[in-house]
Protein backbone atom coordinates (compact mmCIF):
# COMPACT_ATOMS: atom_id res chain seq x y z
CA UNK A 1 0.00 0.00 0.00
CA UNK A 2 1.40 3.54 -0.61
CA UNK A 3 2.34 5.31 2.17
CA UNK A 4 0.00 8.25 1.43
CA UNK A 5 -3.22 6.44 -0.33
CA UNK A 6 -6.14 8.56 0.35
CA UNK A 7 -9.62 7.03 -0.86
CA UNK A 8 -11.45 10.17 -2.49
CA UNK A 9 -14.28 8.46 -2.38
CA UNK A 10 -14.56 7.46 1.65
CA UNK A 11 -12.70 11.13 2.31
CA UNK A 12 -15.36 13.28 0.10
CA UNK A 13 -18.51 10.87 0.12
CA UNK A 14 -20.86 13.49 -1.45
CA UNK A 15 -18.09 14.41 -4.26
CA UNK A 16 -18.03 10.54 -5.31
CA UNK A 17 -21.75 10.40 -5.23
CA UNK A 18 -22.40 13.71 -7.72
CA UNK A 19 -19.59 11.73 -10.23
CA UNK A 20 -21.60 8.38 -9.93
CA UNK A 21 -24.76 10.19 -10.67
CA UNK A 22 -22.59 11.97 -13.70
CA UNK A 23 -21.65 8.72 -14.93
CA UNK A 24 -24.89 7.58 -14.73
CA UNK A 25 -26.64 10.94 -16.63
CA UNK A 26 -23.75 10.19 -19.25
CA UNK A 27 -24.49 6.70 -19.69
CA UNK A 28 -28.14 7.06 -20.26
CA UNK A 29 -27.86 10.15 -22.58
CA UNK A 30 -25.50 8.13 -24.49
CA UNK A 31 -28.08 5.09 -24.61
CA UNK A 32 -30.51 7.68 -25.51
CA UNK A 33 -29.09 9.21 -28.33
CA UNK A 34 -28.72 5.99 -30.14
CA UNK A 35 -25.79 4.50 -28.70
CA UNK A 36 -25.56 0.71 -27.43
CA UNK A 37 -24.72 -0.33 -24.26
CA UNK A 38 -22.01 -2.22 -24.64
CA UNK A 39 -21.07 0.35 -26.71
CA UNK A 40 -20.70 3.05 -24.35
CA UNK A 41 -18.32 0.50 -21.91
CA UNK A 42 -16.16 0.10 -24.86
CA UNK A 43 -15.88 4.07 -24.77
CA UNK A 44 -15.05 3.73 -20.64
CA UNK A 45 -12.98 0.90 -21.64
CA UNK A 46 -10.76 3.02 -24.33
CA UNK A 47 -10.29 6.09 -22.14
CA UNK A 48 -9.26 3.60 -19.28
CA UNK A 49 -6.74 2.24 -21.51
CA UNK A 50 -5.52 5.68 -21.92
CA UNK A 51 -5.23 6.47 -18.94
CA UNK A 52 -3.57 3.43 -17.47
CA UNK A 53 -6.43 2.74 -14.70
CA UNK A 54 -6.83 -0.71 -14.30
CA UNK A 55 -9.36 -0.65 -11.85
CA UNK A 56 -11.54 0.77 -14.05
CA UNK A 57 -10.42 -1.48 -16.81
CA UNK A 58 -11.49 -4.10 -15.17
CA UNK A 59 -14.57 -3.29 -13.99
CA UNK A 60 -15.97 -2.00 -17.41
CA UNK A 61 -14.67 -4.81 -19.27
CA UNK A 62 -16.55 -6.76 -16.81
CA UNK A 63 -19.60 -4.54 -17.54
CA UNK A 64 -18.95 -4.84 -21.58
CA UNK A 65 -19.01 -8.37 -21.59
CA UNK A 66 -22.33 -8.28 -19.31
CA UNK A 67 -23.85 -6.17 -21.77
CA UNK A 68 -22.92 -8.71 -24.60
CA UNK A 69 -20.00 -6.95 -26.22
CA UNK A 70 -17.44 -9.44 -28.16
CA UNK A 71 -13.96 -10.58 -26.65
CA UNK A 72 -13.09 -9.99 -30.04
CA UNK A 73 -13.62 -6.13 -30.20
CA UNK A 74 -12.63 -5.77 -26.49
CA UNK A 75 -9.05 -7.22 -27.33
CA UNK A 76 -8.92 -4.80 -30.42
CA UNK A 77 -9.45 -1.75 -28.96
CA UNK A 78 -6.39 -0.20 -28.86
CA UNK A 79 -5.78 -0.87 -32.17
CA UNK A 80 -9.22 -0.07 -33.21
CA UNK A 81 -8.41 2.61 -36.31
CA UNK A 82 -6.68 -0.73 -37.82
CA UNK A 83 -9.80 -3.12 -37.42
CA UNK A 84 -13.45 -3.25 -39.21
CA UNK A 85 -14.61 -4.71 -35.78
CA UNK A 86 -16.26 -0.74 -35.47
CA UNK A 87 -18.45 1.03 -37.89
CA UNK A 88 -17.76 4.74 -39.01
CA UNK A 89 -20.16 5.81 -36.12
CA UNK A 90 -18.38 4.18 -32.82
CA UNK A 91 -14.97 5.17 -34.96
CA UNK A 92 -16.25 9.09 -34.68
CA UNK A 93 -17.05 7.95 -30.90
CA UNK A 94 -13.96 6.83 -30.02
CA UNK A 95 -12.02 9.36 -32.03
CA UNK A 96 -14.01 12.24 -30.09
CA UNK A 97 -13.63 10.17 -26.71
CA UNK A 98 -9.66 10.15 -27.21
CA UNK A 99 -9.59 13.51 -27.81
CA UNK A 100 -11.51 14.77 -25.12
CA UNK A 101 -8.72 12.61 -22.97
CA UNK A 102 -5.63 13.83 -24.77
CA UNK A 103 -6.20 17.66 -24.29
CA UNK A 104 -2.66 18.40 -23.66
CA UNK A 105 0.26 17.74 -26.84
CA UNK A 106 0.04 17.99 -30.08
CA UNK A 107 -2.83 16.01 -31.89
CA UNK A 108 -3.12 12.78 -34.16
CA UNK A 109 -4.02 13.54 -37.41
CA UNK A 110 -7.34 11.24 -36.90
CA UNK A 111 -8.23 13.26 -34.41
CA UNK A 112 -8.17 16.44 -36.46
CA UNK A 113 -10.44 14.95 -38.49
CA UNK A 114 -14.41 16.04 -37.79
CA UNK A 115 -17.24 14.05 -36.38
CA UNK A 116 -19.93 13.22 -39.01
CA UNK A 117 -21.39 9.70 -37.95
CA UNK A 118 -22.48 11.00 -34.93
CA UNK A 119 -25.63 13.14 -34.34
CA UNK A 120 -24.85 16.43 -31.64
CA UNK A 121 -26.62 14.80 -29.22
CA UNK A 122 -24.07 11.23 -29.40
CA UNK A 123 -21.48 13.59 -29.83
CA UNK A 124 -22.30 15.62 -26.58
CA UNK A 125 -23.03 12.28 -24.95
CA UNK A 126 -20.13 10.88 -26.00
CA UNK A 127 -17.69 13.45 -24.95
CA UNK A 128 -19.57 13.25 -20.85
CA UNK A 129 -19.15 9.55 -21.53
CA UNK A 130 -14.99 10.29 -21.75
CA UNK A 131 -15.42 13.50 -19.24
CA UNK A 132 -16.67 11.47 -16.58
CA UNK A 133 -14.83 8.30 -17.12
CA UNK A 134 -11.58 10.31 -17.23
CA UNK A 135 -12.47 11.57 -13.59
CA UNK A 136 -13.05 8.33 -12.28
CA UNK A 137 -9.48 6.81 -13.62
CA UNK A 138 -8.33 9.78 -11.88
CA UNK A 139 -10.03 9.19 -8.67
CA UNK A 140 -9.06 5.21 -8.95
CA UNK A 141 -5.28 6.12 -9.23
CA UNK A 142 -5.27 9.10 -6.96
CA UNK A 143 -6.56 6.57 -4.30
CA UNK A 144 -4.93 3.44 -4.88
CA UNK A 145 -7.67 1.06 -5.89
CA UNK A 146 -6.78 -2.25 -5.25
CA UNK A 147 -6.57 -4.18 -8.29
CA UNK A 148 -5.90 -8.07 -7.85
CA UNK A 149 -7.08 -11.45 -9.04
CA UNK A 150 -10.60 -12.55 -6.87
CA UNK A 151 -9.13 -14.87 -4.39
Amino acid sequence: MHQHAMNLGTLQPRLYQATLTMSELAGSAAVESGLAPQFVELLRIRVSQLNGCGFCLRMHTNDALAKGERIERIAVLPAWRETAYFDDLERDALALAERVTNVSGSPQAEQLEPVVALTPAQAAAVAWVAIVINAFNRIAITSHYRVAPAT
